[in-house]
């Protein structure tokens, strides 16, 4: 008897998992993918994959984006689907794949948003006395100093950090390390936080940054805190880690203009999505020359 899509879904899945050893965050997202495709088929009474075409994924497509699903989202439901479908093909359960050269509608790319300079300031220069304190400093210093992703930063060990050279080794995207300079600040910050780390039992010598209970640190965490962080210093910004990226980004192409350098700092492997900085920057530029050009402003007065 030939397996159900469910079925299908729910292999595809064990595959990834276990053969594959994608994480358990991917393996969900391909998961929550397919049950959309799954709900789709049953509501349209289609019970096996390989009674699915490009027209059904097309229909499908344009519904989740009348409710609101945007390009992003749609691209990564695409992809799910392929990815789907080239298991089935391996297997020999299906000789098509629907999604194959469907492409889901463009949607409005968003400016990431970014901390000023004076702002950054405010939200770094506060003393830290107590233990976690500390440590939240030496992660503001880090993310800002060097730009490094949420996943990063909680994946690195203290293997990882070479102080007398000043940088720190990440592994980013694709499982692919990159050595990242770190300022002055953030090896200060980094060398009070190491000197009091051990103030509790830890059950991971090797993590860089740990919790209270001694285990590394967890990204809620992390986000809980530079939250409470920017509360603290009188931000009224929702700061978060990614948003320390950005600055960190923009304030770097301001100073530098290096588009490339950047990109590589960024471990970014496609150059277009550091572009996306370069639009930050004229936004920069086009206040200060509103404020300084003599005839940037229309006036009223005729």
């Amino acid at each position: 008897m030939t397996a159900t899509l469910d079925n299908d879904i729910q292999d595809f899945c064990e595959y990834i998992s276990t053969v594959r050893r994608l994480s358990p965050h991917t393996v969900s997202n391909y998961q929550r993918d397919l049950e959309k495709l799954s709900a789709y088929s049953a509501k349209e009474n289609i019970s096996h994959a390989d009674k699915i075409h490009a027209a059904d994924i097309r229909r499908h497509v344009a519904e989740l984006h009348r409710k609101g699903l945007g390009g992003k989202s749609l691209q990564r439901y695409l992809s799910s689907v392929r990815a789907l479908y080239t298991y089935l093909n391996k297997q020999g359960r299906s000789k098509n794949n629907p999604a194959v050269g469907i492409r889901p509608p463009k949607s409005q790319r968003k400016l990431p948003s970014t901390l000023d300079v004076d702002r950054v300031n405010q939200l770094l220069n506060f003393q830290a006395d107590a233990w976690l304190d500390t440590r939240d400093k030496a992660i503001l210093e880090l993310f800002y100093s060097s730009g490094l992703r949420l996943a990063e930063l909680v994946s690195s060990n203290i293997e990882d950090l070479d102080l007398a050279d000043a940088s720190i080794r990440v592994t980013g995207k694709g499982n692919k390390s990159r050595i990242l300079p770190m300022g002055s600040f953030a090896i200060k910050a980094l060398q009070d936080w190491l000197a009091v780390r051990n103030n509790v039992n830890t059950t991971d010598n090797k993590a860089l940054f740990i919790s209270k209970r001694g285990q590394r640190i967890n990204p809620r965490t992390v986000q809980a805190r530079i939250k409470l962080q920017a509360l603290k210093q009188g931000s009224d910004q929702k700061v978060h880690p990614h948003m320390l990226r950005h600055s960190f980004a923009s304030h770097m192409l301001e100073s530098s203009g290096d588009l490339r350098n950047v990109q590589e700092l960024l471990g970014h492997a496609d150059i277009s999505t550091t572009q996306i900085y370069t639009h930050l920057d004229f936004q920069h530029l086009s206040k200060v020359y509103d404020q300084a050009h003599p005839r940037a402003k229309k006036r009223n007065n005729k």
